[in-house]
């Protein structure tokens, strides 16, 4: 109780220093809203803190806001600008450390007006011509308060988005400043639900969902790339008809994705070492692939994605270097039909393979300059060669029956390809009859030709 009595009195003794700096020289504000900022990390002193605190925070911060845009106006007003902005930065510092796990303290600076006050003091941030460390740090310290202020609040990430979105969010994604644009990608991501979602991906929206787009190509490591794939998916698997414009929207998205999977296929065989299991370039270059494989199952996308260059051509190419991995060493790429069917394998990469032939089925469907070019990369053996029964692909050989019936439709070449395999014994005849295909002569012409499965 003594310790809690301490530290109850340290809270109130910088408190009533903040209330008589107020009007002195910013140099002693700084120095008390520093003193705040170190015992608002720990969460017995986030919990007592009173109201007065966030209102002399944001008396503090309106008048630096009043004096930045009074100097704008008037250039002979004098103005000590960087003092202004360590004040700034270390006033935001407080706020976001009393942010954290406090929904109490979220609430009260939301009700007092501080997610406005700082949206319209980030935007006078961007306008300040002179760049340097002290604007830098007051920019980066505002949007981490956004962040804090928005997690796990509901209230708050409504205030923020209909303060900001979208010409801050435009504003902080365009940025130079990498630390910007990641903080910025925070605040969106913490703010976004399936509603905000939809408004992201709307037609009038389209640069902020681009631009978003454009950092996440850049950043693929970064920690919410997963969460924006998660996002595109349950847009894209939506059931609702889409206007046209809406498709346009899709297409652009489209070709972002299918270009970084073609940047950052290869990252997938970091899977194959059981301490890259985790790899977060990896992991997202698997969703890619599942995002791409739904949306090349949706007509209104699939025409635009089967013609853009280098998609199918990657989609091979990573069959092929996954499946020769899988075969040079034991791995989650190699075949393995050793479950009893008890077990369940955990492992990101599970059903990439399978993926990758739904993919390249999507894409030659009712296409032959695909099925043409599937042809011309060998990519029909390698199918054939990855169609049997795999625990670490399901549904493998159902997607590989849809690749070969989508890449033989009304296509002789590729028909009399794999009969002639199977004729020279490089097709398995057993995984044909598994696909319903046979092989049969006529007139020394050998035919592919479906039939019907016999009763077990």
């Amino acid at each position: 109780m003594a310790a809690a009595g301490s530290g109850s009195r340290s809270l109130l003794a910088a408190a009533a220093r903040l209330g008589c700096s107020m009007a002195a020289a910013p140099a002693a504000r700084l120095e008390s809203v520093r003193a705040l900022t170190g015992l608002l990390r720990e969460a017995q002193h986030r919990e007592m803190a009173q109201e007065s605190i966030f209102q002399d925070l944001l008396k503090i911060l309106t008048k630096a806001l009043n004096e930045i845009e009074q100097a704008s106006k008037d250039s002979c007003e004098l103005l000590d600008l960087d003092t202004c902005l360590l004040l700034i930065a270390e006033c935001f510092r407080c706020l976001r450390n009393a942010c954290v796990e406090c929904a109490k303290n979220q609430d009260v600076m939301r009700n007092l007006g501080l997610i406005t006050t700082s949206v319209h003091l980030i935007k006078l941030l961007d306008g300040i011509e002179i760049k340097g460390e002290p604007l830098l740090t007051a920019f980066h310290c505002s949007l981490q308060f956004l962040g804090n202020i928005a997690a796990g609040n509901g209230d708050s990430q409504n205030s923020i988005w209909k303060c900001a979105f979208p010409d801050l969010f435009l504003t902080c994604l365009t940025y130079s400043d990498e630390k910007i644009v990641a903080y910025c990608c925070m605040v969106l991501f913490t703010c976004l639900n399936s509603e905000k979602v939809r408004e992201l991906l709307d037609p009038e929206n389209l640069t902020v969902a681009l631009h978003v787009l454009k950092v996440y190509k850049e950043q693929l490591e970064s920690e919410w790339s997963v969460t924006l794939l998660e996002l595109i998916m349950s847009k894209v698997s939506e059931k609702n008809s889409v206007t046209s414009e809406e498709t346009n929207v899709f297409m652009r998205i489209a070709d972002f994705l299918a270009s970084c999977f073609r940047d950052k296929c290869e990252t997938v065989l970091k899977l194959t070492s059981a301490a890259d299991a985790e790899d977060e370039e990896a992991l997202v270059t698997v969703r890619l692939l599942d995002v791409l494989c739904e949306m090349t199952s949706n007509n209104g996308q699939l025409e635009h994605l089967q013609a853009l260059p280098g998609l199918l051509e990657t989609a091979i190419d990573t069959l092929r270097l996954t499946h020769l991995a899988g075969k040079q060493a034991v791995n989650i790429f190699t075949a393995t039909h050793a479950m009893t069917g008890q077990e369940e394998i955990s492992h990101p990469a599970v059903g990439f393979k399978s993926h990758l032939i739904r993919l390249i089925g999507n894409l030659c469907y009712k296409s032959k300059e695909n099925q043409d070019k599937v042809y011309e990369l060998d990519g029909i053996p390698l199918i054939l060669d990855n169609c049997s029964i795999d625990d670490n692909n399901p549904f493998v050989n159902q997607w590989a029956v849809y690749a070969i019936r989508n890449l033989t439709e009304q296509n002789e070449r590729n028909q009399e390809l794999i009969a002639r395999m199977e004729e020279k014994g490089l097709a398995d005849n057993s995984v044909l009859e598994r696909m319903g295909l046979e092989v049969e002569k006529q007139d020394d012409k050998l035919l592919l030709r479906s039939v019907r499965k016999k009763p077990s």
